[in-house]
């Protein structure tokens, strides 16, 4: 309530400014060589959440921005080198933006899900982004699933409907993921919950590879996953999108529809979601009781003024899916607890079995940025209920059923650039309250309260950049004994931790084509409740584990950089890691330990949270070739190792090695109707993982994979609408993943998916 107070103490006043009024910036794009007009480039300005396109005079005109402060922004226009210019808003001039050709395409240039949003090449964290295209043109069954592609990220699947992402090697409470500028948060510790975000909602993902403690906090010892909605479109304007498509190995059907306006300032956002899918297909036949129901719906309202913009975000996330439990006969069928065998048309049938999950996430967001004088504030509040119920014997009696509510709040305080020189300060913290409302417990009730704050400075040369921050952390958490079934289960426990991290980085364009990055810090996580006090088993897991609630937090320093090298026919990247982790927190077999569970057939092996210092390293490369406009060749190689300092063993869920080829066929076409064809094909080649924990898991087998798509965009009355095929794994490749969390029940990953799909956006008005 007192930071909600504040904010709004600050937004009265901002508005009472009578100084801060409208301004009007227009300009032209065109190219560098002939001087000729760039029509339909995109103009945008990240921090103040605008974007406009350019008439067919190549003019364009911003209304509405403020009358002072020096904002990136951001050209764009397909077949040219993407640019920036940081601009001062407190003139009214023209500007003019000449492009050059460029037949390959860059990585992004503005990146936002930093300290401030700066061009990539000038900002030392390890960043790549995922764009619309991709996210939508992929057969892919979730947002993880479709941004796994990218190098240093993987994916720890349940089934078709259940991804959680890795970052070189870290996941679950080690990355955050973060939809409208807030921390999401459902049960992260558990490796079969997945990601409670609207894979269609997404404009772009930007994946921060490596710690990032210093903004924040705990939990971000891996990196994040920043999920971007678009920007509102310009005043006058409606804008909307219909997009639909259907994966023949699972039937899965994705709908979307989504409309956005901007009158006079007052914007607004909608969009709606469903998802539906039946059991999925392997190799060695389909898996019962892996489909998935979801229904997505979102809003946003809000106001862009030369003060800036506040806008409140709003969503709601319901999904159902199953969880296969069913054992083979000695044919290899399943068979139910009948043991009847499951029919191939029960096996289709789009109905779920027990047991399944019922998760429904709620969410609001309120996310203002303001300018003032000499500085600018940006802050975003937020509210969150996670609603989660495992059913195993009834469809309306959970077995389990976790009810977390969280608060938060992140505050930003930009000062006033001067002399390259760019000081933030900023305050943030969280509460939680978790409750159990079902019979069978897994964790207790418990109640967490965070709060970080930070100070960061940047100083910027013409080819240098060098930044540095410290950052001080607190949390408390609480969690209460309680009774299962008569029987006293969990302890009374309070645990306080608190730490000082602290990063510095460093950027050098040594010209206009190679460019070098480095970082060096420190990060922190505290201990998840149930690394602390779980006690018990859950669907979808074969072991029984205990916390310690005399857990330490895990502290790391690491160390990472970044060579690039970009020109008109070529980009290429190497980025190398080191993350150093003491104590690190994992679940180990003491002993040997087995434990009698009431409902089991027999003793599950006991897993107790113990910890160890670790070691994770490894690196990221890749080069593209675009010899000519018409072939695309991206290669990439990904690599990480973990290493138990203790035991002299590799940790354990550490991805494998992959190397992915692809090949981009982009054919020009002298048509009005068509463009933007292409056609390409992919070799992801995963080599044997054999460095693992002999005490988890075993070593998993080399597999290649062959995937392929095409695509093009047709024009219907001015309106661009989308069409593509995709194929994964179209050689129906019987194989099974690392961290497939089913390969111990004999499972394997889906074979060949086909997916068509197609997608419209429209607009309206000036």
């Amino acid at each position: 309530m007192k930071v909600s107070t504040i904010i709004l103490f600050l937004f009265l006043a901002l508005k009472s400014d009578a100084k801060n009024i409208a301004l009007i910036i227009s300009g032209r794009v065109t190219d560098i060589t002939t001087n000729e007009a760039l029509p339909g480039a995109t103009i945008a300005i990240p921090e103040l959440q605008i974007s406009i396109n350019t008439n067919q005079n190549g003019e364009f005109t911003l209304t509405r921005v403020p009358t002072r402060g020096r904002f990136l922004v951001e050209v764009r226009y397909i077949g040219y080198k993407t640019i920036t210019r940081l601009v001062d808003f407190s003139t009214a001039e023209p500007i003019h933006f000449a492009l050059q050709q460029s037949v390959i395409e860059v990585h992004e240039v503005v990146i936002t899900g930093t300290v401030s949003s700066s061009e990539n090449h000038k900002n030392s964290t390890s960043v790549s982004t995922v764009s619309r295209d991709e996210l939508t043109g992929r057969a892919s069954q979730n947002i993880i699933d479709a941004i796994s592609h990218v190098p240093g990220v993987s994916q720890v699947s349940t089934g078709a409907a259940i991804s959680k992402p890795v970052i070189r090697g870290l996941g679950a409470n080690r990355v955050i993921t973060l939809s409208n500028g807030v921390k999401q948060e459902g049960q992260q510790w558990g490796d079969e919950h997945g990601i409670e975000v609207d894979q269609y909602s997404a404009e772009r993902v930007e994946i921060l590879r490596g710690a990032a403690s210093l903004l924040y906090g705990s939990d971000a010892l891996g990196g994040v996953i920043n999920i971007i909605t678009a920007v509102p479109p310009p005043p006058g304007q409606i804008r909307g999108e219909l997009l639909s498509n259907y994966a023949a190995n699972n039937g899965l059907t994705g709908t979307s529809a989504m409309l956005q306006g901007n009158s006079g300032g007052f914007v607004w956002q909608g969009r709606g979601t469903y998802k539906n899918a039946f059991a999925y297909n392997t190799a060695d036949g389909r898996i019962p009781n892996t489909g998935f129901k979801e229904t997505n719906l979102s809003g946003m309202i809000g106001l862009n003024k030369p003060w800036g913009y506040t806008h409140l975000n709003l969503s709601s996330f319901n999904q159902k899916l199953g969880l296969p439990d069913f054992e083979r006969n000695d044919k290899g069928q399943f068979e139910d607890e009948e043991g009847n065998v499951f029919s191939p048309s029960l096996l289709k049938s789009r109905d779920l079995l027990l047991p399944f999950q019922d998760v429904r996430h709620y969410k609001i967001a309120l996310n203002n940025h303001l300018l003032f004088n000499k500085g600018r504030l940006r802050s975003t509040l937020g509210f969150q209920n996670n609603q989660r119920r495992e059913l195993e014997e009834s469809i309306s009696a959970p077995s389990l059923f976790f009810d977390l509510k969280t608060y938060s709040y992140d505050l930003k305080y930009y000062f006033e650039d001067s002399n390259g020189w760019q000081p933030v300060f900023g305050i943030a913290g969280a509460f939680q309250n978790s409750k159990n409302k079902a019979e069978e417990l897994l964790i207790p009730d418990y109640d967490s309260n965070d709060f970080g704050a930070f100070a960061y400075l940047k100083k910027s040369w013409e080819n240098t950049t060098v930044n540095a921050g410290l950052r001080y952390d607190y949390r408390n958490i609480s969690g209460i004994e309680m009774e299962e079934e008569g029987v006293s289960k969990f302890q009374n426990f309070t645990n306080r931790f608190s730490n000082l991290s602290g990063a510095l980085g460093f950027t050098q364009d040594f010209n206009e084509m190679w460019n070098f990055k480095a970082n060096l810090g420190s990060a922190f996580r505290a201990p998840n409740i149930s690394e602390l006090s779980s006690e018990g088993v859950h669907e979808g897991t074969r072991r029984y584990e205990i916390g310690n609630t005399g857990l330490k937090p895990e502290r790391s320093i690491y160390a990472d950089m970044a060579l690039e090298f970009h020109n008109k026919r070529i980009d290429f990247h190497l980025n190398v890691h080191n993350n150093y982790i003491n104590k690190y927190i994992y679940a180990r077999r003491v002993n040997n330990e087995d434990i009698e569970v009431d409902g089991e057939d027999e003793a599950l092996p006991l897993y107790r949270y113990v910890q160890d210092d670790a070691n994770l390293y490894g690196f990221e490369a890749g080069v593209t070739l675009h010899p000519v406009s018409l072939f695309h060749f991206e290669n990439s190689f990904s690599l990480v190792r973990g290493n138990n300092s203790a035991t002299k063993n590799s940790l354990p869920f550490m991805p494998a090695p992959v190397l992915r080829n692809e090949l981009r066929i982009e054919p020009e076409i002298n048509s009005a109707s068509f463009k933007n064809f292409y056609f390409s094909i992919e070799l992801e080649n995963v080599f044997k993982q054999s460095k693992i924990d002999k005490e988890f898991e075993t070593s998993t087998s080399a597999y290649t994979l062959v995937n392929s798509s095409i695509g093009t965009t047709i024009n219907v009355k001015n309106q661009p609408l989308r069409l593509y095929v995709s194929g994964n794994n179209i050689f129906d490749k019987a194989y099974v993943n690392h961290l497939n969390r089913l390969k111990y029940e004999g499972i394997l990953n889906q074979g060949r998916n086909i997916a068509f799909g197609i997608s419209m956006r429209f607009s309206s008005g000036k």
